[in-house]
């Protein structure tokens, strides 16, 4: 079974489509994180949440 761990991150609503676009890419592309969820508040505010695979590494001797 696949475990992840998550890690949330809070915008607010001065935070620029291009800004949020370009620190997503940033997690994605230098920390393996990957879009979980987006939620879009009342008044602008954001919440995304990231995940990633957690890899075990199994003793073979």
């Amino acid at each position: 079974m696949v475990e992840y761990e998550f890690r949330e991150l809070q915008f607010t609503r001065d935070a620029t489509p291009g800004q949020i676009r370009q620190m997503l890419a940033d997690f994605a592309e230098y920390e393996h994180w990957e879009l979980a969820r987006t939620r879009l508040y009342t008044g602008g505010r954001r919440r995304i949440w990231l995940r990633r695979k957690i890899i075990r590494v199994m003793r073979t001797a």
